[in-house]
């Protein structure tokens, strides 16, 4: 549900509610809410919290399950490299 995949970015992202509330410019309470599935953020809050995390809303939605990194301005030799780590972590050759 949206509101654990808020809370767990939230997390990831070393932030408490209230460092989430100031950042979004929402209450705590709001934040609460949005985790607890009590209420859903507006479709322009959704966009957002997507810019925020560096997500698709897509996947905050569970419609898209894959993780991303941001690699935006990395040269093509890094974004190689970057690769070639993630084949080493996942076992491919």
């Amino acid at each position: 549900m949206l509101g654990e995949v808020i809370k767990k970015l939230r997390a990831a992202h070393g932030l408490n509610q209230v460092q989430l509330a100031e950042k979004l410019d929402v209450s705590k309470q709001t934040i609460s809410n949005w985790e607890n599935n009590n209420i859903l953020p507006s479709i322009e809050m959704l966009v957002k919290i997507s810019r925020f995390f560096s997500v698709s809303t897509d996947h905050l939605l569970e419609l898209d399950t894959r993780d991303y990194i941001e690699v935006t301005g990395l040269s093509q030799t890094h974004l190689t490299h970057i690769q070639q780590i993630i084949n080493d972590i996942v076992g491919k050759k």
